[in-house]
């Protein structure tokens, strides 16, 4: 009876430690890519940006991993989500107070720029597409990127004249009044 209840134990023990791997190994995905922030006023309005900030890790970003003339959710996993408090002016189109996605097209000379009103929505579809539904982009404009130091983790930039997605050697800056 003693050795029924122990080894009931020591399988009870290595149920428990190959449930808990499992569980770290699936947590260990995410730091991959992890979750980031920034926020800071520009021209009057609040502005917070929310995304997934994956790394270079050797690889071509721009024309390799994120495709020319494909949309992209601008960081990793879900969406990347930019709100202001108050309307601005987007590379002088309108912007709304609110939440919006926001998704950049890289092409090999300028890059475009989406504000989409539909939030909280994972990055891409099954077949790798950005998540994005034409009928809801809000603004969409060019912007021309600028070559920069190496940066190993993609970051975004509060400036005074709007804010930058920086990652590899490129600077993508957008301007805000």
């Amino acid at each position: 009876m003693k050795k029924v209840f122990q080894l009931k134990a020591i399988a009870g023990f290595v149920i428990a430690l190959l449930i808990s791997t499992v569980a770290f190994a699936q947590k260990g995905k995410m730091v991959a890519s992890p979750r980031d922030s920034v926020s800071g006023k520009v021209h009057g309005a609040n502005i917070s940006i929310n995304y997934g900030s994956p790394s270079v890790k050797g690889r071509k970003i721009y024309g390799g991993l994120q495709p020319y003339d494909k949309m992209w959710r601008a960081g990793a996993n879900e969406a990347t989500k930019f709100t202001t408090d108050k309307d601005i002016m987007v590379e002088g189109k309108k912007l709304p107070a609110g939440s919006y996605s926001f998704f950049v097209t890289p092409g090999e000379k300028e890059f475009t720029i989406t504000f989409n009103s539909q939030t909280g929505q994972w990055g891409i579809k099954g077949g790798g597409a950005a998540n994005e539904d034409p009928a809801k982009d809000v603004v969409v404009a060019t912007v021309m990127p600028k070559t920069v130091d190496m940066t190993e983790r993609l970051k975004y930039v509060i400036t005074a004249k709007g804010f930058e997605l920086v990652w590899d050697t490129t600077s993508i800056p957008v301007s805000i009044k």
